[in-house]
């Protein structure tokens, strides 16, 4: 059951400071050109945010949507397997979760951009008029 404070879980919070402080160059870019100052059609992003027992990349409250970035150790079939694990079990809790890659970000962040977009445009139409410009 989704508890009031949106399944934050405040044991987590030196863990999820470490991944700020420790943050890959992709959640850096994603963080500074896309989430920081509701640059994101005005919608409200955390950076690391402890959610169950799991830590998100990104996260906004108001959608319940978490953006993950993975990098080169998501290959690893064990890492798959935890990341289907933590994506299913957000999902029991009424989250979604969009990933890219790191290259991604890296290389073509304009696509990145516009799926997060398009999934807002679709998912969260009605919380837009008074957003946009």
């Amino acid at each position: 059951m989704n508890q009031p404070n949106h399944d934050y879980n405040a044991r987590l919070k030196t863990f999820a400071r470490a991944h700020r402080n420790g943050s890959t160059k992709a959640e850096v870019r994603l963080w500074c050109e896309l989430f920081r100052k509701r640059q994101m059609l005005g919608f409200e992003f955390n950076r690391q945010r402890a959610i169950g027992h799991y830590i998100a990349d990104f996260y906004c409250k108001e959608l319940k949507l978490l953006i993950e970035t993975d990098g080169a150790t998501h290959f690893d079939p064990e890492t798959q397997l935890l990341d289907q694990e933590k994506t299913a079990w957000l999902k029991t809790q009424g989250y979604t979760v969009l990933r890219f890659w790191d290259d991604e970000v890296m290389k073509n962040l304009d696509e990145v951009k516009k799926r997060i977009q398009d999934w807002i445009l679709t998912h969260a139409k009605d919380r837009l008029p008074e957003r946009l410009p």
